[in-house]
C-alpha cells in the first residue's frame, strides 16, 4: 500500500430511502362495478449497506463519497401489486472497518469476514395498501399507509488493521527495514525519525507454504497517548493485532526502560492491550558480539521471548519467524 493513499478515516452522510406509499384501490372490471380493495403495498426504501471485502486495505475509494444516497421505494398498485423496493446502496470496506455514528459515537456495527454484510441505515418500510386493512365489517376501506421515511445520519467509517503481528516500537528502530525483508511489503525506509507516516502491511512467507501478517506501526513516542509526535493517530491499528512485537535496537541506552516506556504509552491509551501476547526483538545485533548480547540479556524485561536479530545480514530472522508462528499457534 502506499502511504500517500492509505486512508483509515472518513465522515459521510448516510441516506436511506423512503418506503412507498401503499396503494388505495379498488378491483374493476367488466361486470363487476364494486369489487373488493386490491391496493399493493409500497415497496421498502433502500438500504445502506456495508460489504467486507478482503481485497481492500484502505478507505480511499470511499474519501470523496460524502452523501450516501440509497432510492426510495415505489407505491403499491392495484390488483394486490406491491411497489418495487428501493435499490440498496452497498460500501465495500477493508476488513477490520469499524462504524460509528458521529453524534454519539454509538458503535454501529464490525466488519471482520470477506463478504459479511450489515445493514448501516436500514431503509423506511413501505406502507400498506387498503386490502390489508379488510375486514368482515369493513369490507372497503378507504385508507392506505403513507410509506416510513427514510434515516439520514452521519457516519464515521475507521479502519483498524487486521494483522498477526503488530510492531511496536519507536521511531527508527529497524520496523520497517525489517517487514521489507521478511515480506515482499516495500515501505519507506531512511535513517531518520518518522520515515513511516502510515501503517504497512505484509505477508511473511513460513514453513509448508504457511505465512502469517504483519502490520508496521509508525513509531510511538513517550507521550504519543497525550498526542506527542504521531499521537493516538495509529496506536488504534494494534488493537486488532494477536501478537506484539517490540522493536528495540542493540545501540538503544536502556532497552529494559525504553520497553517500559512502549509498554505505558500502550496502557494509557487501551489498557486492554496488554493481555496481548508480547515479544521483544533486538535489533541491529549485527553491532554486538557474543559478550556484549550475553550482558544485555541479563537487563532485559523478565518473562517476554526474546530473540536478537540484523534484518541487514539476516540474522536471527529464521528464529524470529519461528517464535512468531509458535506464539500464532
Amino acid at each position: 500500500m502506499s502511504s500517500p493513499n492509505f486512508i483509515d478515516y472518513i465522515k459521510f452522510n448516510s441516506r436511506s430511502g423512503n418506503g412507498g406509499a401503499g396503494c388505495r384501490h379498488f378491483h374493476r372490471e367488466k361486470f363487476i362495478e364494486k369489487g373488493g380493495p386490491d391496493g399493493g403495498d409500497g415497496g421498502r426504501g433502500g438500504h445502506i449497506i456495508l460489504k467486507g471485502n478482503s481485497q481492500l486495505w484502505t478507505l480511499l475509494h470511499l474519501k470523496y463519497r460524502k452523501h450516501v444516497i440509497a432510492e426510495s421505494g415505489k407505491g403499491g398498485e392495484g390488483q394486490n401489486m406491491t411497489g418495487a423496493f428501493g435499490k440498496d446502496e452497498i460500501l465495500e470496506v477493508p476488513l477490520g472497518t469499524v462504524a460509528r455514528r458521529f453524534d454519539t459515537n454509538e458503535l454501529v456495527c464490525e466488519i471482520n469476514e470477506d463478504g459479511q454484510e450489515i445493514i448501516l441505515t436500514p431503509g423506511g418500510r413501505g406502507g400498506k395498501g387498503n386490502s390489508f386493512f379488510a375486514t368482515s365489517t369493513n369490507q372497503a376501506p378507504q385508507h392506505a399507509q403513507p410509506g416510513e421515511p427514510g434515516r439520514e445520519e452521519w457516519i464515521i467509517l475507521e479502519l483498524k488493521l487486521l494483522a498477526d503481528v503488530g510492531l511496536v516500537g519507536f521511531p527508527n528502530a529497524g520496523k520497517s527495514t525489517l517487514l521489507s525483508v521478511v515480506s515482499a511489503a516495500k515501505p519507506k525506509i531512511a535513517d531518520y525519525a518518522f520515515t513511516t507516516l502510515t501503517p504497512n502491511l505484509g505477508v511473511v512467507p513460513y514453513r509448508d507454504d504457511k505465512s502469517f501478517v504483519m502490520a508496521d506501526i509508525p513509531g510511538i513516542i513517550e507521550g504519543a497517548a497525550e498526542g506527542k509526535g504521531l499521537g493516538i493517530r495509529f496506536l488504534k491499528h494494534i488493537e486488532r493485532n494477536s501478537i506484539l512485537l517490540f522493536l528495540i535496537p542493540a545501540d538503544s541506552n536502556d532497552i529494559k526502560n525504553e520497553f517500559e516506556i512502549l509498554l505505558n504509552e500502550l496502557k494509557k491509551y487501551n489498557p486492554e492491550l496488554l493481555d496481548k501476547k508480547r515479544l521483544l526483538a533486538i535489533s541491529k545485533a549485527d553491532l554486538l558480539d557474543d559478550e556484549l548480547k550475553d550482558a544485555i540479556k541479563k537487563d532485559l524485561p523478565e518473562n517476554i521471548p526474546t530473540v536478537f536479530i540484523s534484518s541487514i545480514i539476516n540474522q536471527g530472522i529464521t528464529e524470529l519467524k519461528d517464535l512468531i508462528w509458535r506464539e500464532l499457534h
